[in-house]
């Protein structure tokens, strides 16, 4: 039980990610554990492996976690949180943004997850589809779109016919582009021309840093590119349009304290973040030279000026 009254140590939280260091989830969670009550160093520690963008190092990442004797694995994206079930049976498993939780089997239901895993879900693919149409209702004259992605991750696939259904409805050309190595990533933003694609959507998946690279092409070939998440328009993108990140791990803290007190994983419900973001950066839309719609404009939740 990790929640015995006698400890003397730590809980052991370990994140799992593949990003490139902590996760906007990572840091909601940390806050929110402190809110509860429990102090960081002393009451519970988060130990970070992230594999910055290589999807092939998530299981040997999720071992070591195991080895290490974490009482709590914690994990974003579709990605890490399938390395991680793989990894145990038995380490309770707290997942956000997980996307589409049953259709990639990481539980049996909503209300009862099964095994040793519960988390924060977000329905991303459901988001997909909005996040497109919003794309273009930003930018009505918006025809061509790359979607690059890695065919070996799941729900990057599953992303994929999404779009495409999404695109067909909207009369969007979708240019698919799968990625394979880290080289075929760079060179799909290198070869890319504003005249050939006019808009880029992205996986959720961090595979071969593909949002990380989109990022760097639209400050160089800009191209208006559309986001999963807030972060990226801080950084200099133009849109985001999905789940506040940071509120997903506020969320698991609940669930994370849950275990701590001894409830099982599996009688823990999955929970959804409903606070879903429209993040603009206008900065970025003049310095590109879009006049964004305004009814777009109106309904951003944030816009950065």
């Amino acid at each position: 039980d990790v929640g015995a009254a006698e400890r003397t140590q730590p809980i052991r939280i370990g994140a799992l990610t593949d990003s490139w260091g902590p996760t906007p989830g990572v840091v909601g969670l940390r806050d929110a554990l402190k809110e509860l009550g429990y102090r960081e160093n002393q009451d519970f520690v988060i130990g970070i492996r992230f594999t910055q963008g290589d999807i092939a190092a998530l299981p040997q990442a999720a071992r070591e976690l195991v080895q290490q004797g974490v009482d709590i694995l914690f994990t974003n994206n579709p990605g890490p949180a399938k390395a991680a079930q793989r990894a145990t049976n038995s380490i309770p498993i707290v997942f956000y943004g997980a996307g589409d939780p049953i259709g990639s089997k990481l539980i049996q239901s909503f209300a009862r997850p099964g095994a040793n895993i519960t988390g924060v879900t977000d329905l991303d693919l459901e988001l997909d589809s909005k996040r497109l149409e919003i794309f273009k209702e930003m930018m009505p004259a918006l025809t061509r779109v790359l979607f690059p992605y890695d065919p070996s991750e799941p729900f990057s696939a599953a992303q994929a016919k999404i779009y495409r259904d999404s695109a067909r409805r909207l009369k969007i050309m979708l240019i698919e582009k799968t990625v394979r190595t880290q080289k075929d990533a760079q060179a799909t933003f290198d070869d890319m021309r504003s005249n050939d694609v006019h808009g880029i959507v992205l996986p959720r998946s961090l595979s071969f840093n593909i949002p990380g690279l989109a990022l760097q092409a639209m400050s160089r070939q800009r191209i208006p590119t559309m986001f999963f998440g807030p972060w990226y328009v801080e950084q200099g993108g133009l849109a985001s349009y999905g789940p506040d990140f940071y509120e997903s791990g506020r969320q698991a803290a609940r669930l994370v304290d849950k275990i701590i007190k001894g409830t099982n994983p599996r009688e823990i419900p999955v929970e959804v973040n409903n606070q879903i973001e429209f993040v603009v950066n206008l900065k970025v839309a003049t310095a590109l030279g879009i006049k964004i719609a305004p009814e777009a404009l109106y309904r951003a939740t944030r816009v950065i000026r």
